[in-house]
């Protein structure tokens, strides 16, 4: 691969990743997976203050996470690519793995200690 190619790539990639660094992002992605809403209704749902969730959609919508579109007064946003799910679901199950890992650990610990 081209090397100014493949370091766009990631360049990309990495403004893709902190994009999605902040958990008011991570929940916005995560609410929208089920269709597209509003400003309003994703503040209600989110239990934040809607110029919050409007910062944060315009950064997501920067990296093209998110898609706008204007109807009448209303903008309604969603997700740009299914894929974006995926791939925060895979990320989850990632988390979900090494949470349990760890616990296990600290459970083995507990154990080995409580037997001295």
């Amino acid at each position: 691969m081209d090397p100014e190619i493949r370091d766009g790539i990631y360049r990309m990639h990495a403004q893709i990743c902190k994009a999605l660094a902040d958990p008011k992002r991570l929940l916005i992605i995560n609410d929208l997976r089920d269709g597209e809403k509003t400003v309003g209704e994703l503040a209600d749902s989110l239990e934040l203050p809607q110029a919050t969730v409007s910062q944060h959609l315009a950064i997501l919508r920067q990296r093209s996470l998110v898609y706008s579109r204007r109807q009448g007064v209303h903008v309604f946003y969603r997700i740009s690519n299914d894929k974006v799910t995926h791939a925060f679901d895979l990320l989850r199950e990632v988390m979900e793995e090494q949470m349990a890992k760890e616990q296990q650990l600290h459970e083995a610990y507990r154990e080995a200690a409580s037997a001295e």
